[in-house]
């Protein structure tokens, strides 16, 4: 089926939504316990909240982009905008914490709809020749949002506390909102055969999903374990806030750069779905191999290395699902790679604390380097299944 060619117009304010599901999640959880007037002091309230927003990505994401699907994305993609507006300025308004507890669940619930809804668009706007460099721009702007959602999140916490970030939230989602009703084209749903729960089952078992899918949650996995773990490193070798804050920018900004140069590179045929994942896993894990390095060195090749191969892994792994997938059931697949994401979000940290209490950081760090090293393996050895994979 031919897909009609995407604008910058309609897929700007897709780029935007992935800016902003990145920039609210991490602009609040950097922020909650943070030193404003209205910052969470309490750690078992602290955890309650980053885990509630989490929660609410993993539970409906899947069902969000079945929705996708039955309605159409741009419906859930402009719902979910306005849900995460409308969310956010319930407690900038009510400033509450019993009314945190409410916004945060919410804008969890909100970002579990248009995000898997504007990564399906993204797939439907781009033909299977452009689709590598769409989700590598797509990928570029969330990475920023990471980015800079700690930075100016803090700034704006220091200015007017949460209640302020929490304003200048639902500003943002309102914006982007309006600009996606204005330049997002009407993607009709697609008619579809009768699913049943069986058939779901055989297509997210098949390797045209799974592997791309694991790809996925092992790279945002040793990203999240970056994030986390590098500063605490650094700080055992004797090194200063700055040099450990400088270091997980060095990681976000190298993700940020590779994604749409690695997209650019599988359109042109210079790089191929299989070759890349495989790749972008072992750089990866090459990087959380020197992250068991001590000092400066060891600290910033992890960053590197682990921002270059999660750069690779993630417009490469979503374009693979996008060409294994029935355009009718996008939505669907979308979500529930989302929601692998997810999963490796919160295990890889789980997965390296629990290593690190029982014996070393370094031995965290290598007990997610390996299965992420034998992914890569099998990913650069299997035969390849579907789509772009050819290598």
């Amino acid at each position: 089926m031919t897909r009609r060619p995407a604008t910058g117009r309609s897929m700007w304010p897709l780029y935007a939504a992935g800016f902003t599901t990145a920039f609210g999640a991490h602009a609040v959880a950097a922020n909650l316990g943070g030193f404003s007037a209205d910052a969470v002091t309490s750690l078992l309230v602290l955890g309650g909240l980053l885990a509630l927003y989490d929660g609410a990505e993993v539970l409906l994401k899947p069902l969000f982009g079945a929705l996708a699907d039955r309605v159409g994305a741009r419906p859930v993609l402009l719902g979910g905008l306005i849900g995460f507006a409308l969310a956010s300025a319930l407690y900038a308004a009510a400033g509450s914490p019993g009314w945190l507890w409410a916004a945060r669940l919410g804008q969890g619930a909100a970002a579990s709809a248009f995000s898997p809804a504007a990564s399906a668009l993204v797939a439907r706007l781009n033909p299977a020749a452009r689709q590598g460099r769409a989700f590598g721009s797509y990928g570029f702007w969330k990475s920023v949002g990471y980015t800079l959602g700690p930075l100016l999140g803090g700034v704006l916490a220091w200015g007017g506390g949460l209640r302020l970030i929490f304003t200048v939230l639902a500003v943002l989602a309102a914006v982007v909102a309006g600009w996606a009703a204005l330049g997002v084209p009407v993607v009709a749903p697609l008619p579809k055969t009768r699913q049943t729960v069986l058939d779901l089952a055989r297509r997210l078992s098949a390797p045209a999903f799974l592997a791309p899918t694991a790809a996925l949650a092992a790279a945002t996995a040793a990203l999240s374990v970056g994030v986390g773990f590098l500063p605490v490193s650094g700080r055992a070798a004797g090194l200063g806030t700055v040099a450990t804050g400088a270091a997980v920018s060095v990681l976000a900004a190298c993700a940020a750069l590779v994604q749409p140069r690695a997209g650019r590179a599988l359109d042109a045929g210079r790089l191929t779905s299989r070759s890349g994942l495989g790749a972008g896993l072992a750089l990866t894990a090459a990087g959380l191999a020197a992250a068991m390095l001590p000092g400066l060195a060891g600290v910033l090749t992890a960053a590197v290395l682990i921002g270059a191969g999660t750069g690779l892994v993630t417009p490469l792994g979503f374009a693979a699902l996008a060409a294994g997938t029935p355009p009718e059931r996008l939505g669907q697949t979308m979500g529930a790679a989302e929601l692998g994401r997810e999963l490796g979000d919160a295990g890889g940290p789980l997965l390296v604390a629990g290593v690190a209490s029982l014996a070393a950081l370094a031995l965290g760090f290598a007990a997610l380097a390996i299965p992420v090293a034998a992914g890569a393996a099998l990913v650069l050895t299997r035969a390849p299944t579907a789509g772009r994979t050819q290598g």
